[in-house]
C-alpha cells in the first residue's frame, strides 16, 4: 500500500470518527468513563463489570457475552466452573448456537437454578420454517429452558439465504410464531457480511444484529459502519464478535484449531484490542472460542474506559501489516 493510499485511509477513518452517529468520538474526547456510561445507559455493577442498553429490548447487557462456543471442547465440570464464575463477576448475556458441537448440552445444567440471571442467545442455520421451528425446540430440549431470550439467523451472509428466510415458508415465519407462542422473546441477526445484514434490517423488523468489530478488519474496510449507524440509529442492539481477532490462521493451523482465526492472548494487546470495539456503538462483545481468554476479557470489561481517538488511530495504524480478517488466507 503507497503512503499515499495510508494517509486516504486515515483521512477517510477521521472522517468516519467525525460523523460517527453515536456521539461517542466526542465522549472520548470529552474523557471520562462515567460520560461514557452516560451515552449508553450503562451502568456498573458490583464487580466492576458494566451494562449497556440492548436496542429497545429493555435489557441491559453485560460489555462482555459468553459464547457458547468456548465450551463446546470442555467438560461439564469446567463448563459450570467457567458459567459460575463468569455469573458471579456480572456477566449475564449468554449466546450458543446447535453449530457449537455440544455447547447447548454444556450450558443446560451449567445454568440450571441461575438460568434467570441470564439473557440467553441461540441461533439456526436453517433457512426454512418448519426446519428453523424444529431446531428451536431441540435447543429448548438440549439448554433445559422453556424460551430463549434471543433467537437469530445464524450467519445469514448471502442474499440468496436472505431471500429463503424472508420468503414464503422461510425461517422467518417460524421465528414470529415462536415469539407469539413465547418461545423466544426477541429475534436477531448475526453474519460476517454487514451489507447482507443492512439488507436483512430493511426487510424484517429485528431486535438485535451480531456482527463483526475489529481494529484490523475496520483498517482494511468500513463494511460494517453503515450498519453500526442504521443501528444506533433504530435502536437495535449490537453484539460485536471477532473483537479480540488478530487475523486468520494459515489453513493447517485452522484445521487443527476447528476455527479459521486466531486471538490476541497477550492482555495488554486484548484490552486494547477490546476497548477498541466497545468504543464504536456496540452494546457487548462475544468473547472467542477459547475458554481460557474468557477471564482475561471480563477483566478487561471489568476496567472498561473508552479508547480515545487517538490511541484508536494508532491502534488502526498498527493493522497495516496485517491482513483483513475476511479477505484470503
Amino acid at each position: 500500500m503507497s503512503c499515499d493510499n495510508q494517509a486516504q485511509r486515515r483521512m477517510s477513518r477521521r472522517e468516519l470518527l467525525r460523523n460517527a452517529g453515536s456521539g461517542l468520538l466526542a465522549v472520548c474526547l470529552a474523557g471520562g468513563a462515567a460520560k461514557t456510561r452516560a451515552v449508553f445507559g450503562a451502568t456498573p455493577a458490583a464487580t466492576g463489570m458494566q451494562y449497556r442498553p440492548l436496542g429497545k429490548t429493555g435489557h441491559k447487557s453485560s460489555l462482555v457475552c459468553f459464547g457458547g462456543a468456548s465450551v463446546d471442547k470442555v467438560s461439564q465440570s469446567e463448563a459450570d466452573r467457567a458459567v459460575g464464575d463468569a455469573l458471579d463477576h456480572g456477566v449475564n448475556h449468554f449466546d450458543v448456537a446447535p453449530t457449537y458441537g455440544e455447547a447447548e448440552l454444556r450450558f443446560g445444567p451449567a445454568l440450571s437454578g441461575r438460568r434467570k440471571e441470564v439473557f440467553l442467545a441461540c441461533k439456526t442455520t436453517k433457512r426454512t420454517r418448519d426446519e428453523a421451528a424444529a431446531e428451536l425446540r431441540e435447543s429448548l430440549r438440549r439448554l433445559r429452558t422453556d424460551h430463549v431470550d434471543l433467537y437469530q439467523f445464524h450467519a445469514l451472509d448471502t442474499l440468496e439465504d436472505l431471500d429463503k428466510v424472508a420468503g414464503p415458508g422461510g425461517a422467518w415465519e417460524a421465528f414470529q410464531e415462536a415469539r407469539q407462542e413465547g418461545l423466544v422473546r426477541f429475534i436477531g441477526i448475526t453474519g460476517h457480511r454487514p451489507a447482507i445484514q443492512l439488507e436483512a434490517l430493511g426487510r424484517m423488523q429485528l431486535d438485535t444484529v451480531m456482527c463483526p468489530v475489529n481494529f484490523i478488519e475496520d483498517f482494511h474496510s468500513h463494511a460494517a459502519a453503515p450498519l453500526l449507524k442504521h443501528a444506533a440509529a433504530h435502536q437495535i442492539g449490537v453484539i460485536a464478535i471477532k473483537a479480540i481477532s488478530a487475523g486468520r490462521w494459515p489453513p493447517e493451523m485452522e484445521r487443527a484449531y476447528g476455527t479459521w482465526y486466531q486471538p490476541f492472548h497477550d492482555q495488554h494487546q486484548i484490552s486494547l484490542a477490546f476497548r477498541y470495539a466497545l468504543s464504536q456503538p456496540v452494546t457487548t462483545a462475544a468473547c472467542a472460542g477459547d475458554l481460557a481468554l474468557l477471564p482475561r476479557l471480563i477483566a478487561a470489561a471489568e476496567s472498561f474506559t473508552p479508547l480515545p481517538a487517538e490511541e484508536q488511530e494508532k491502534l488502526l495504524a498498527s493493522a497495516a501489516d496485517r491482513k483483513s480478517l475476511f479477505g484470503e488466507p
